[in-house]
C-alpha cells in the first residue's frame, strides 16, 4: 500500500476530529431532545467555525441550529472572522 499525501492525511485527521466532536455532542444528550448542554456546545463550536461547518460536523439540520441561535439571542455573522484575516 503507498504513503497516502499529505492531503488525505488531513482529510483523516479532520474526519477523526470532528467524529469526536459529534460523540462528545451526543453524549451531552439524553437520546430525546436536544439538551441545553448540547445547545450551549454547539454555540461554541459556531463561535469557532461557524454555522454552516457547527451543522455539519454535529449532524443537526443548519435551520435547527438557526432556530437554536435565534432563541437565545445569538447573532451569528455571515462568516466566522478567520475568514477575512
Amino acid at each position: 500500500m503507498g504513503a497516502m499525501s499529505t492531503k488525505e492525511l488531513m482529510r483523516l485527521m479532520h474526519k477523526k476530529i470532528y467524529e469526536e466532536k459529534r460523540d462528545l455532542f451526543c453524549s451531552l444528550g439524553d437520546g430525546g431532545r436536544y439538551t441545553e448542554k448540547q445547545k450551549r456546545f454547539a454555540f461554541e463550536l459556531i463561535a469557532e467555525h461557524g454555522m454552516r461547518a457547527t451543522a455539519r460536523i454535529l449532524r443537526v439540520p443548519r435551520r435547527t441550529v438557526q432556530r437554536w441561535c435565534g432563541q437565545y439571542g445569538i447573532y451569528v455573522r455571515r462568516c466566522p472572522s478567520w475568514v477575512r484575516e
